[in-house]
């Protein structure tokens, strides 16, 4: 109802985010305590302990035992063994994933895009490149080539409302895939649109993906260096992967 006050533990998060939005308090910057919010705010103590515990399962506060609360690292985190939907990882975090579409053309597989998907230059492809955004914030630029014949209906699919990954994922299972990852300065049209400084590096996961026993996709994803990162989890040998030689291959690619 309109012009109910938030409860007083809301409006102590709303001002502990606030202050982390603005940048008045940094990663790993101490949050006041339950105590000093008690003395500084007139709460009660209960209070001030929802307040801070909420903020830490919604993962702005990160609290060390015996050191007190601190502000958490915000960035984005990717698997780097996994193919994940990245609207999907954003939703996982809690926050709100949107994107916008820059590129939906058919053209004609050339050079290394004609190489990565193991066709003959000049076959048709389709070559989306989108902007993705965590809570409005852009965290990544996907430039990917799909087979024409493989995903007919790619050049009609509303990429602003479900991600490519998805709609592909809809139209064939994901058979095998196989990532490289480096480290890079972009370019000027991926700096403007991550909103990032000429000289920011960043990360950028070049992957490919099999269906039907050939790679029906070949995708760019750049990441801003200072607002994501990859982790991974080592899982002992025993399931099939692409020849090491493959791998070579795709990490002899020159990023355009």
């Amino acid at each position: 109802m309109a012009g109910v006050e938030k409860p007083r533990y809301q409006q102590l998060k709303d001002r502990i985010i606030a202050r982390i939005s603005s940048g008045e308090l940094q990663p790993g910057d101490r949050v006041p305590s339950e105590n000093e919010l008690v003395e500084s705010s007139s709460v009660s103590r209960m209070t001030a302990n929802r307040a801070l515990r909420e903020l830490t399962d919604e993962g702005y506060v990160r609290r060390v035992a015996g050191r007190g609360s601190f502000v958490a690292d915000l960035r984005a985190q990717s698997h780097v063994l996994e193919v994940q939907n990245i609207a999907d990882e954003i939703a996982a975090r809690g926050h709100t994933h949107s994107s916008s579409v820059i590129r939906q053309s058919k053209q004609n597989a050339r050079g290394e895009v004609a190489k990565a998907l193991h066709v003959e230059q000049g076959t048709e492809i389709v070559h989306l490149t989108l902007v993705h955004y965590e809570n409005g914030v852009p965290v990544q630029v996907e430039d990917r080539h799909v087979l024409a014949d493989f995903a007919p209906g790619c050049l009609d699919e509303d990429f602003a409302a479900t991600t490519p990954s998805a709609y592909l994922s809809s139209v064939a299972p994901l058979q095998e895939a196989e990532q490289v990852v480096r480290a890079a300065i972009p370019n000027a049209a991926v700096c403007r649109q991550l909103q990032m400084a000429d000289d920011e590096p960043s990360l950028v996961v070049l992957r490919r993906t099999w269906s039907g026993g050939r790679p029906v996709t070949f995708a760019r994803l750049h990441h801003p260096g200072s607002r994501y990162e990859l982790t991974g989890h080592y899982i002992p040998p025993g399931t099939a992967r692409s020849p090491s030689a493959d791998v070579v291959q795709l990490e002899s690619l020159k990023q355009c």
